[in-house]
């Protein structure tokens, strides 16, 4: 019953996301699952899946909000390192 009225509750706010939104946020939550299905006790991420998370925090505002098994502050520190290499 109450996972009825978390539905019906959630319901009109995702109808009034934007259709770029949910194209980011599909793939960025296909791409969590894909890491957490790897097997190991602590999922570890390849330097592509960090170039994803980089390149969508970049790109879109509300990545924060579809991250689940990071801190967004982990994102934004391989930025600058990569940031830093860049111009090294």
């Amino acid at each position: 019953m109450i996972v009825w009225l978390i539905l019906l509750l959630r319901l009109p706010s995702a109808s009034l996301k934007s259709r770029r939104n949910l194209l980011l946020e599909n793939p960025a939550l296909h791409q969590q699952l894909l890491v957490l299905n790897r097997g190991s006790k602590r999922p570890r991420l390849t330097p592509l899946d960090r170039a994803l998370w980089v390149w969508l925090s970049h790109t879109w505002n509300g990545w924060k909000v579809s991250l689940r098994m990071l801190q967004p502050d982990t994102v934004i520190q391989w930025h600058r390192a990569g940031f830093r290499l860049f111009w090294s």
